[in-house]
C-alpha cells in the first residue's frame, strides 16, 4: 500500500498505472496488462498513452496470477494491492512492486513532478471504494440491481465473470459476493460525485429490501 507526500493513501489499483512507466513507457513492453474487475476505468484510459490495452478478470490471485501466464500478459494488479509480473514467473511480490514503483517515484520527483501529481494526472473520476453490505441473499440482491439498471438503459459494456459489472456512459459499478462472509461487496465509479451519490443511494434502497 501507498501513501503519497500529503499522507493520502492512494488507492492500490491506481498504482497499476503507475507501473505503465517502468513496463511500458521506459522498457518499451508491448502487451495487455491485466486488471481486477473493480480497478478504476481511469487506468485502462491511462496506459493507452504507452500503447497497451487492459484485461479484465476475476478477483484473486489464483485467478490473475494465472490469467496473466494465460494471455502472455506483462504485469497486473489489483485494487487489494497484489501486483503480478510476467519476468517473475507470473506471480505476485510485494517487495518487487514496491522497488519498481519507488523506483519510478525517484525519477519523477527529479522531473519535477510529486507522487499526488502523478496521481492527480491518472484519476478522473468519483470513486466510492469497496463497500461492504451483511446479507445472506447475496445471489438475489444482485440479479435486483443488474435488472433494474438494465431495464432502464442499455449498457455500454457487462461483465458477469465475478458477479456484475455493469458499465454505462458516465458511470459503472461491480456488485459481487463475498466467497468467505454474508456479505456483498459493491464498487461504484461516476464521472461526477453528484451521480456516484445517487446511484449509491438507489442500490441501497434495492439492497434493502
Amino acid at each position: 500500500m501507498f501513501v503519497d507526500e500529503k499522507g493520502k493513501f492512494v488507492s492500490p489499483d491506481l498504482m497499476i498505472a503507475v507501473l505503465a512507466h517502468y513496463f511500458l513507457e521506459e522498457k518499451g513492453l508491448k502487451g495487455k496488462v491485466i486488471q481486477d474487475i473493480r480497478t478504476s476505468k481511469s487506468v485502462g484510459e491511462y496506459i493507452k498513452q504507452f500503447g497497451s490495452t487492459m484485461h479484465t478478470w476475476r478477483v484473486g490471485r489464483a485467478y490473475a496470477a494465472l490469467r496473466l501466464r494465460e494471455i502472455d500478459g506483462i504485469y497486473g494488479g489489483e485494487l487489494a494491492g497484489h501486483y503480478y509480473f510476467r519476468d517473475f514467473y507470473y506471480s505476485d511480490s510485494g517487495i518487487m512492486a514496491c522497488l519498481i514503483i519507488l523506483g519510478i517515484l525517484s525519477r519523477m520527483k527529479k522531473k519535477g513532478i510529486s507522487f499526488s501529481s502523478l496521481i492527480g494526472n491518472i484519476v478522473k473520476y468519483a470513486n466510492s471504494g469497496e463497500i461492504n453490505f451483511k446479507i445472506e441473499m447475496k445471489a438475489e440482491a444482485m440479479e435486483r440491481i443488474r435488472e433494474y439498471f438494465t431495464s432502464l438503459e442499455t449498457p455500454v459494456a457487462s461483465y458477469d465473470f465475478d458477479g456484475y459489472r455493469i458499465e454505462y456512459k458516465d458511470w459503472w459499478f461491480n456488485a459481487r459476493p463475498s466467497n468467505t462472509e454474508p456479505l456483498l461487496r459493491l464498487t461504484i465509479e461516476a464521472d461526477t460525485k453528484e451521480i456516484l451519490e445517487a446511484k449509491q443511494k438507489e442500490i441501497t434502497k434495492i439492497i434493502a429490501k
